[in-house]
């Protein structure tokens, strides 16, 4: 029984979260679609499931490649206070500065995304469906992670401040019980990004300005509801978990001012607006007519190797998803 518990407490409370639940990765890459112009969603609307699907490919692949987990974060707090002059926009002169090797250590999402849209650009230059489809799904994962506080913040799981699962808390369980039901995530088109890197810079620090108050306000609110009020037993996938209750999320949410629907917004109509950016940079090439349609027998299978080391992971209860 003691064993039992632990397991369940682990399950909660596991320190390694990267991403957004996997329910709002895929939702968020699936409304992105409908804010495209009709000729881009002539390739994506059909492949909505795809996009959703594979949305959270760059979490499974964590497992497998140790360079992947610093390109969902950075713990820009590392660099000083607000808005964090001492740390440079730019890659080069922030190597200069700090090094490589610290840069990785502290998360480069802020970096990475520049480099997923150039490999976007180039795939729509190419005219090359898969590599549109694959790289659209998973900068939209990367986009979406630099949109949530606890992923510019050193304290992204309230660790040093004894709010363990409040990532998880923030990001999974609040979109999965209000998304469907409350939120509204049809809001308008994709716009031209002149300026991506400075796009992103601005979305990072309006997270990071945000984190103080993802955690306060859990503290507040902790004190306010008992245990028993603040936790229940619910079944995730099979396994009996202890969960954070459905009033204590909704008050939560409340007291937030709805700034995990906010954020899930933004995230929303910044994708589409990368992934029309990227379309329009390749010259506007028509997406009716592309190489590569299927995907190669070595991309598929590369799928399948991911699905299977997180079914694996998971069934070893060493990781679960977020």
């Amino acid at each position: 029984m003691k064993k039992t518990a632990i397991i369940l407490v682990c399950l909660l409370f596991h320190e390694k979260v990267f991403c957004w639940g996997f329910y709002a990765h895929q939702k968020i890459n699936f409304f992105a679609v409908f804010l495209l112009p009709p000729e881009m969603m002539v390739l994506y609307k059909p492949n909505i499931s795809f996009l959703s699907e594979h949305a959270v490919d760059p979490d499974k692949r964590r497992y497998s490649l140790p360079a992947e987990a610093p390109r969902h974060y950075i713990d820009i707090d590392h660099y000083g206070s607000y808005p964090f002059a001492a740390l440079p926009r730019k890659w080069y002169d922030a190597v200069l500065k700090f090094s490589a090797d610290s840069l990785q250590k502290y998360g480069i999402v802020v970096w990475w995304i520049p480099i997923m849209q150039q490999r976007l650009t180039k795939a729509f230059r190419d005219k090359d469906q898969s590599k549109i489809l694959k790289l659209s799904a998973e900068i939209g994962h990367y986009i979406a992670d630099a949109h949530v506080p606890l992923h510019v913040c050193s304290n992204h799981n309230g660790q040093l401040t004894h709010q363990q699962g409040i990532h998880a808390f923030w990001e999974s369980r609040i979109p999965e019980m209000l998304a469907e039901k409350e939120w509204d995530f049809f809001i308008g088109k994709a716009e031209y990004i002149a300026h991506p890197a400075d796009f992103i810079w601005k979305r990072v620090l309006e997270s990071a300005a945000a984190a103080d108050t993802v955690l306060r306000y859990e503290r507040i609110l902790s004190d306010q509801f008992r245990d028993d009020r603040k936790y229940t037993f619910e079944d995730r996938n099979g396994v009996m978990i202890r969960q954070y209750s459905s009033a204590y999320a909704l008050a939560y949410n409340v007291k937030l001012n709805n700034m995990i629907e906010r954020r899930m917004r933004a995230s929303i109509y910044a994708i589409a607006s990368f992934w029309y950016t990227a379309w329009i940079d390749a010259g506007q090439p028509d997406l009716k007519h592309l190489a590569n349609k299927n995907f190669s027998v070595d991309e598929l299978k590369e799928f399948e190797a991911l699905n299977a080391q997180w079914k694996n992971r998971r069934l070893k209860g060493v990781d679960r998803e977020e």
